[in-house]
């Protein structure tokens, strides 16, 4: 049994099944490379200083969810990623993505400081929910299983009038350097960057170091780490040995590995967003801070 990442304001949250296969038109391979033609000239802001980055805190309808990695298009927009069950509005037990209940495309998000379940924190940022690889699969007729299971992206445009806030680099970790189309092996280190409004602004637990068990058929990485995603960290990003990302955090399992996380690889998830969402010239930023596993 596992459990969705993401929480509401009053506590609670939904649940789903994690590992799985998508099929796309993009191979991960070429998800890593700039369409030709294209060309992004984005100024970002000082690591040290933006307020929108990978980790930061997302609220979508109440929900909260975490940033996983920051991407750009061919037109220089900038989008901030996190799991597609953070627009869900259906049940706990939901876990088919082609039919779960979701808010529509258009639907505002606020990037987020210091929220937790007492305190709505400071919002310093808002953007517009811009895809949806749940939206999307309903829209195409996906029908097959493992697909629907567990193709969980989604992709917020910043609004303009906060796009000069956001840096690429993932808080303490740096990177990521690239993103990684091979998987992770098992045993492998893996480090995240969790923010979850339940851990009561203890900014130490955030960043998470672990191992992977191991990537699932290439499409999914079941992993550990010394503190486990929990509720609220849903969508943060999770980068390999090597620094390059590779997975976006869909669920905490109860069995048959207690306390471990179900990790969405994100070379496939990419692919079937650059293949159907529509953003010409899709793909994810490199961090401007050099990577550094300091744990």
């Amino acid at each position: 049994m596992v459990s969705r990442q993401r929480t509401i304001a009053t506590g609670l949250f939904s649940t789903v099944l994690a590992a799985a296969a998508v099929t796309a038109a993009v191979s991960p391979a070429e998800a890593a490379m700039p369409t030709k033609g294209t060309s992004v000239a984005v100024a970002w802001a000082p690591a040290d200083t933006a307020t929108i980055h990978p980790g930061v805190m997302m609220y979508t309808d109440g929900a909260q969810c975490t940033a996983n990695f920051v991407y750009t298009d061919g037109s220089a927009n900038v989008y901030v990623g996190y799991a597609a069950h953070c627009a869900g509005t259906g049940a706990a037990t939901d876990t088919n993505g082609c039919d779960a209940a979701s808010l529509p495309l258009g639907t505002k998000v606020d990037f987020v400081e210091g929220g937790s379940l007492i305190s709505s924190g400071t919002r310093v940022g808002t953007g517009t929910l811009v895809y949806s690889s749940w939206l999307k699969m309903q829209q195409l007729g996906t029908t097959d299983a493992d697909t629907c299971a567990y193709n969980d992206l989604a992709l917020v445009k910043v609004d303009p009038a906060y796009v000069g806030d956001v840096n690429p680099s993932v808080p303490f970790w740096g990177g990521p350097v690239a993103l990684d189309t091979d998987g992770t092996d098992a045993g492998e280190t893996i480090y995240s960057y969790g923010n979850s409004s339940l851990r009561a602004g203890v900014s130490a637990l955030s960043p998470k170091q672990g191992a992977s068990l191991g990537s699932g058929g290439g499409w999914t990485h079941d992993v550990y780490t010394v503190t486990p995603g929990i509720p609220g960290d849903s969508g943060s990003g999770f980068l390999d040995a090597d620094g390059e990302a590779f997975g976006v955090l869909s669920t905490v399992a109860i069995a048959p590995l207690p306390a471990s996380n179900g990790v969405g690889d994100l070379s496939h998830e990419l692919a079937f967003a650059q293949a159907n969402s529509g953003l010409s010239g899709l793909r994810l930023v490199p961090g401007t801070e050099p990577f550094s596993p300091l744990l």
